[in-house]
């Protein structure tokens, strides 16, 4: 007999007690223990950073990765579901600065101690977990975290180290001296993508410069400018503060130039600067002057000026004496769209101007401290963005500047911290993206993307445009660099594992992380000197990118489970991380395996506030997701988010209005269905009879034997109940998860609002008549597929559904043919595959016309 339906209850209480029942009954384990000799369907979950609380992106993603787990569970794979957490880098660090009241790295170290500092991040990482687990709970994820990996345990860096001497070894890992963005903040670089991947870029004002260079003598007799007459190069810059550092002068060979003659003060002047560029200025700044002589770029290149500390020295300060610079050379990136057709380069702080310097072989003045301050001068102690309105009055008052404006542009700042960054000549370890770019891009036609445009868009331009990967960061909680290097002969050892490192140095710890792991020192092999470890630790993201392997402590531990499940079949994350995990998963895979590191994944949109604007507490533009659970059902708002355009990559702004309408819509329609399918059963005392001459599958053969019914209405539903099993297969099997979910509105109509109101009167029947019992026996059917099919979007309603109209706790499971071992979940059951006896296209159209007619008709009237 099924049970009364306690029409009163809210969808939030009933969601409360599956999740009491799940986690009583075992449900999500037992749904592995029943597919153990099954075949491995494997998922990579992007694990989240630990220092955060569950927002409204991670309850898109995590539902994402639990419709298609559930899915492909059902379908008759093993699905295993592993929670990790990402410990490492600036994210811990940051809050545990906040915390302490640190505000710099040099305050670490000597107020706080690197010891002490990496047990309050240790400790941090561990107190929101318990927090995650509740959230996730509440939405219906089903995944492991009690044995949640954790990028900070021994086992998972060791399995980092192991790769990063993989790529040692293939040549792919390099120590330089490079120009990287780099946070004065944090005191680290950080890598390109790591901007790129949330566009931390922000339209700024800043001042820019049209700044003076007095040409020497000899190159004003070059230019046949009278030696009594003043001549300077007018250079543009956005950074005032790297001028003091400033060694040369970029031109464009084929653009335009000008030398312009004026007058200043009574003395006779000249200017050069693009053509193009005179003309704006004059016009925008009021400046005076004839155009005396035109000539290319290329005229210009090789000549000399004299340098800023020469002329200035008290704002400079004093550098040594240094050759081989301050001239003009050739720039290929020189615009004159903007600016003045001349840049100034200061090759320690610019991409372009260190390019620049080693071809010319320029000198590099680096007058900026790791914490970003000014190392000399007149601003010695000042941090640059502090100095860098003061640096351009001071040229003003000297007289160096022709013009000032202020400038909008796209400027870079920390993700973490966001702090304005800066381009800064470091050390650093570098991946050799350039060596192995081509192998990224064939192994890329490997995957399946979704949306499609991905494929050969978004990822594969990064991949086209990236530089050699930094690799390194100049911190401490994070997976240390396992590079030891002679203090005398600079010999570098590298070490892969925690036993090699023993042999070498007869030491094993108890945690791998600074300081621990900086004062193990060994004997150096050649000269017998001290190898020491180099001082940085890893990049963060390149422990992300080794999750596949270092989760299970490949290849020290779990080598046939790893092969069994590399490549995984599918990962999934919002659009960002094309340029960020699936990035640095695909380098791993590839640069160590020759493989990608998975084969098909779903990249979903970015949600914002209700006003379209980025989610903030302070601007309160969005409904706390714990409230919007409670006041209308978590299979809302998976539903809402499953069938949105997000799942397509396109950004929404979040709509509680949407969610509400789903549940007093559809889910309302669909639990009226089931309320209206239960009473009308319970007073006929109505039981599925599969003895009947009228059935849907027989027991003892295992096979289904169809007998269509009588009545054409049951035979229409019927049908469209199949074609919506046929398509969801279709749209799930090729990961088109929105489509998928789009097609159970129109259907739940279908049942609602036409069948069951065209098939009220059946049920009022007498007991005995064969049509009352055909369209019980119809909606019986209708409402147990249709709760296995929609049980991976909405498995607390489905589940509710199933504990009442599952008559046998063992019911045959008709699409493998045998006994199921445990069906006393809906997510135990297999998804139905459709009956292509029992669809009737023309049927479906006619209704679809009868419809319309009615509604037509309702319209009229």
């Amino acid at each position: 007999m099924f049970k009364p339906v306690n029409p009163k209850i809210t969808p939030a209480e009933r969601e409360k007690k599956t999740i009491n029942f799940w986690k009583e009954n075992k449900s999500f384990e037992k749904s592995i223990e029943n597919r153990r000799e099954a075949k491995i369907y494997s998922f990579f979950d992007g694990p989240p950073f630990i220092t955060g609380t569950p927002h409204y992106g991670n309850i898109l993603s995590c539902i994402a990765k639990d419709v298609v787990p559930r899915y492909w569970t059902m379908k008759g794979f093993r699905v295993d579901r592993r929670w990790g957490w990402d410990c490492h880098g600036l994210p811990a660090e940051n809050l545990v600065e906040k915390r302490l009241g640190v505000k710099s790295k040099k305050e670490i170290e000597e107020k706080i101690g690197i010891d002490k500092f990496i047990k309050e991040c240790f400790n941090a990482t561990t107190r929101i977990a318990a927090e995650w687990e509740t959230a996730i709970d509440r939405i219906g994820r089903w995944i492991d975290f009690k044995n949640a990996y954790k990028t900070m345990d021994s086992e998972y860096m060791e399995s980092v180290w192991w790769a990063f001497k993989e790529l040692w070894n293939k040549g792919l890992i390099y120590e330089d001296t490079r120009i990287s963005l780099y946070c004065p903040r944090c005191s680290t670089p950080l890598a390109n993508f790591e901007i790129a991947m949330d566009q931390s870029y922000e339209d700024i004002l800043d001042i820019s410069l049209y700044v003076r260079f007095s040409l020497t003598e000899k190159s004003k007799d070059i230019l046949g400018i009278p030696k009594k007459s003043q001549a300077n190069f007018i250079a543009w810059t956005t950074t005032p503060w790297t001028l003091l550092a400033n060694t040369a002068l970029a031109i464009n060979p084929e653009l335009d130039y000008a030398i312009v003659a004026r007058k200043e003060k009574g003395q006779d002047s000249h200017l050069i600067l693009s053509e193009k560029s005179w003309k704006r200025i004059k016009k925008s700044s009021n400046q005076k002057g004839r155009v005396i002589r035109k000539l290319k770029g290329v005229e210009l290149i090789g000549l000399n000026y004299q340098k800023l500390s020469a002329i200035i020295p008290d704002i400079t300060g004093d550098f040594e004496k240094r050759e081989g610079g301050w001239k003009t050379v050739q720039g290929d990136f020189v615009s004159e769209e903007e600016g003045s057709g001349i840049v100034h380069l200061a090759p320690a702080f610019g991409e372009d101007d260190y390019n620049t310097a080693q071809n010319e072989n320029l000198p590099i003045l680096l007058n900026v401290d790791e914490e970003g301050k000014y190392t000399q001068g007149k601003f010695k102690g000042k941090n640059v963005w502090e100095a860098n309105e003061e640096v351009a009055k001071e040229l003003s008052k000297k007289g160096l500047v022709l013009a000032e404006e202020k400038t909008v542009h796209s400027y870079p700042f920390c993700h973490r911290c966001k702090t304005k960054l800066i381009y800064k000549i470091q050390p650093a370890w570098f991946v050799k993206i350039s060596a192995i770019k081509d192998k990224l891009i064939s192994l890329n036609e490997e995957i399946n993307w979704h949306p499609k445009n991905l494929k050969h868009g978004r990822f594969l331009k990064g991949i086209e445009s990236a530089p050699d990967w930094n690799i390194s960061r100049n911190r401490y909680f994070g997976t240390a660099i396992p590079v030891w290097k002679c203090d005398n002969c600079h010999k570098e050892t590298v070490v892969g594992s925690y036993e090699e490192l023993y042999q070498l140095s007869g030491q094993r710890l108890e945690d791998y992380h600074r300081p621990l792991i900086d004062a193990v020192t060994f004997e150096c092999p050649d000269c017998k000197g001290a190898m020491k470890r180099v001082s940085q630790v890893m990049d963060c993201w390149i422990e992300s990118g080794s999750m596949p392997f270092a989760e299970r402590h490949y290849p020290f531990e779990n080598q046939e489970d790893f092969n069994q499940k590399f490549p995984c079949d599918f990962v999934s994350e919002y659009i960002g991380q094309t340029r960020a995990w699936f990035y640095v998963m695909h380098v791993m895979a590839c640069s160590i395996f020759g493989k990608p590191a998975f084969k098909n994944v779903v990249t979903t949109g970015v949600i914002a506030g209700e006003d379209g604007k980025k989610m903030s507490k302070s601007l309160g533009n969005y409904t706390n997701p714990n409230e919007v659970l409670e006041k209308y059902s978590a299979d809302a708002l998976r539903f809402y988010l499953m069938s949105s355009p997000i799942m397509e990559a396109k950004n929404i702004d979040f709509s509680v209005e949407r969610v509400a309408e789903i549940q007093k819509g559809m889910l309302r329609a669909w639990w009226n269905s089931y309320l209206f399918f239960i009473t009308y059963a319970r007073l006929d005392k109505w039981q599925p009879n599969w003895e009947a001459p009228f059935r849907f599958s027989n027991p003892r053969s295992f096979k289904e034997v169809w007998q269509k019914p009588k009545a054409v209405i049951d035979c229409w539903i019927l049908s469209e109940l199949h074609v919506l099993i046929r398509d969801l297969n279709k749209f799930m099997d090729g990961y088109e998860i929105a489509k998928a979910a789009r097609l159970f509105p129109p259907f739940i109509d279908k049942l609602s609002n036409w069948y069951i109101r065209r098939s009220r009167k059946r049920f009022w029947k007498s007991e005995s008549d064969k049509d009352k019992n055909e369209a019980y026996q119809t909606l019986y059917e209708i409402l147990s597929k249709l709760n296995r099919i929609a049980a991976p979007f909405m498995p607390f309603l489905t589940e509710e559904i199933y504990q009442n109209i599952n008559v046998t706790k063992k019911e045959i499971n008709e699409d493998i043919g045998h006994e199921s071992l445990n069906q006393e979940s809906v997510h135990h059951t297999n998804f139905p595959g459709p009956n292509a006896m029992l669809i009737d296209e023309e049927l479906n159209n006619s209704m679809e016309r009868v419809r319309q007619i009615v509604t037509l008709g309702h319209s009229c009237r």
